[in-house]
């Protein structure tokens, strides 16, 4: 019964998702809202839809717990020996399942939108639901006609295929569920921006119900995309951290225009600025989500991040893509004319700054948007052509590093209008800072790239001037949003001298070892112990007992694996890594030969660990920007409250 409950939980959902849409739309032609009866459910229908929508795949999620071998979904991405927690991700390690906990996240937003969201005016929070239960009712009809997750098998297989090994690691309960819930608060702010331009209410009040969700989305985007990399880092043994996959892209785009939007929105909450900049930010965003799923699931990439879908799939998400972007970019360039003009800012301003750092991610996008999909436009006429990190190094870093410069400087203007000359004055110190380290950079070292200088030296600057907001204030009543951007901006600066110094500090080295063999790599001793057999849960390994030693410093072992899977049939490579203060050492076992020499490849990576930090970092700036919001906005809510009891 685990499958029929969770597939009528589906329609059921599917058919709420119909309602929410009709209701919502009614209110557009009523006037007031809620002038008939039906335009009372699409705030009920969203909330019960939500509630449904994760009975499905919570329905899911036990089957793969207990391992319902008569579900084709789970015989073919899953086994009775694999351990429970790689059960439990391996639900949305597939396509069909990872979809259903998308269609889940969506509708818990939506019915989490229905229910606590009062401050827009009622045409326009109708309006928004049924664009949400549009958007929704697409990926249910996906799901049902083409990626049924509850589909029986004829006779229940008497043991399933597995989970991919690569995918057997806790980054799978991490990385997709993050960023799926970014995805998902992006469709919530499209659905708000198509709400809001629907009614003309493109206002300051709407950019406030909007940013907490915007924000909320970035948070998460930022988490999944920086525990994807480290997933990818240490699992996948080709020691980088970054490696231009258009299915890393793809979740690169909608971040960089999350975080424009991020930007725009501020200026509209806080100035009434921006406003067409911001409803067509809003669009890009989601677009840029719904690209993505298109790439990841439509077959045409091949990639170790890619599910491998049929064409027919493809085409269908590349038929709701269509369908989605057309629409709101039909529905954008008929009412933007209808949008007012917000409040107008000197170039030299905060607002300035903000449009500028907007259209520098906007550059950035279309960059790595045109790098991404060039390869495959050109495929499809016949010509194979290849664009990987020189492409996007080069295009990008510059523009990266003018991004990061302004970055700085921006916290530190006024709004509306400033004074050049004392802007200077105030960025003076970050700017002498940076200079100072690039003179120092230029002095003491010589195989450094432009581009990793230059980031050492601005890293330098922004970190100081990440705090300069902070400066002669009274830290106690700072508002909790103001230190979520400080440390958000400061997280910026570690990420960038992570980046930079595993760039041009990195050392790397290649040995065929026997047993009883030393080596060394820069100040690291190392000594190949033994290699000895392993067994696992539901794999067998080779594993290589080393011992490494840091100058002078306690000698330390290290186990570097090669894994069997057997149900897969599948190899993998497991590093070691050791991490200092000052860095990381990656080493992976490769193959032996028949003489007992093993290939074993060293790294030794100075600060690499500062990407990921400082992403933790970005990451919870954003969490306290939400919450600084929310609870100023639920103080000033209380405040009126209490000043209309008291008229």
């Amino acid at each position: 019964m685990i499958a029929e409950i969770g597939l009528v939980a589906l329609w059921l959902a599917a058919a709420l998702a119909v309602l929410q849409m009709v209701a919502g739309a009614l209110s557009m032609r009523s006037g007031e809202g809620e002038a008939t009866p039906l335009v009372l459910f699409a705030r009920p229908a969203a909330i019960v839809q939500a509630g449904l929508a994760v009975l499905s795949f919570a329905m899911l999620l036990w089957a793969f717990a207990i391992t319902d071998l008569s579900i084709k979904l789970v015989a073919t991405n899953s086994h009775s020996m694999k351990p429970f927690l790689y059960k439990i991700t391996g639900t949305w390690g597939n396509h069909e399942g990872s979809m259903l906990l998308w269609v889940a996240v969506l509708a818990l937003s939506g019915g989490l939108l229905a229910f606590a969201e009062h401050r827009l005016p009622k045409r326009t929070m109708q309006a928004a639901l049924a664009v949400q239960g549009f958007v929704a009712l697409g990926f249910y009809a996906f799901l049902i006609l083409s990626s049924n997750p509850f589909e029986r098998l004829p006779v229940p297989a008497a043991e399933g295929v597995g989970l991919n090994p690569l995918l057997q690691d806790i980054g799978l309960a991490v990385h997709p569920p993050t960023l799926y819930i970014g995805y998902v608060g992006l469709s919530v702010a499209f659905s708000l921006a198509m709400g809001a331009l629907l009614t003309r209410q493109v206002t300051p009040e709407f950019a406030k119900v909007i940013r907490p969700w915007v924000l909320g989305a970035w948070v998460f985007l930022t988490l999944g995309i920086t525990a994807g990399s480290y997933w990818a880092y240490y699992e996948l043994g080709w020691g980088g951290w970054w490696f231009w996959d258009p299915v890393e892209n793809a979740s690169l785009m909608p971040w960089l225009a999350a975080t424009a939007l991020l930007h725009s929105v501020t200026v509209l909450a806080t100035r009434d600025g921006l406003r067409a900049w911001t409803v067509m930010l809003a669009v890009v965003a989601f677009s840029m989500s719904m690209i993505g799923t298109f790439l990841v699931r439509s077959g045409i990439l091949t990639s170790v991040h890619a599910f491998a879908v049929d064409p027919e799939r493809g085409s269908f998400i590349l038929a709701l893509l269509a369908i989605y972007i057309g629409g709101a970019m039909a529905l954008f360039a008929l009412r933007i004319g209808t949008v007012k003009e917000g409040s107008k800012f000197e170039l030299v301003s905060r607002e300035g700054s903000l449009v500028a750092n907007n259209l520098l991610l906007s550059v950035i996008l279309a960059l790595v948007f045109i790098g991404t999909l060039y390869p495959l436009v050109t495929e499809a006429f016949g010509t194979q052509v290849s664009i990987g990190p020189p492409y996007f190094n080069l295009v990008t870093g510059p523009f990266a590093l003018l991004l990061v410069a302004i970055m700085a400087a921006g916290p530190l203007m006024k709004w509306r209008r400033d004074n050049a000359a004392t802007l200077l004055n105030r960025v003076a110190v970050p700017i002498l800072i940076a200079a100072g380290m690039l003179f120092i950079l230029v002095l003491m070292t010589t195989s450094m790239s432009i581009l990793s200088l230059l980031g050492l030296a601005l890293a330098a600057g922004v970190g100081v001037a990440s705090f300069a907001p902070l400066w002669k204030r009274n830290l106690r009543r700072t508002p909790l949003h103001t230190y979520g951007m400080v440390i958000a901006h400061f997280g910026i600066a570690v990420a960038l001298v992570g980046m930079a110094s595993e760039s041009s500090f990195t050392q790397e080295k290649l040995v065929a070892a026997k047993p009883g063999d030393e080596t060394q790599l820069d100040k690291w001793k190392m000594k190949f112990e033994a290699i000895e057999p392993l067994a696992g849960p539901n794999w067998t390994a080779l594993e290589a007992r080393i011992t490494v030693q840091y100058d002078d410093g306690e000698k330390v072992e290290i186990a570097p694996q090669n894994r069997m899977f057997a149900a897969a049939q599948t190899q993998t490579s497991e590093a070691a890594l050791l991490t200092r203060w000052n860095g990381q050492l990656y080493v992976v076992l490769g193959d032996g030969d028949s003489t007992g020499r093993w290939q074993i490849r060293t790294w030794w990576k100075p600060f690499v660990t500062l990407i990921w930090f400082g992403g933790l970092l970005v990451a919870f700036g954003g969490l306290l920007a939400v919450v600084g919001r929310l609870l100023r906005s639920r103080r000033q809510r209380l405040q009126k409250e209490h000043a209309e009891l008291v008229l």
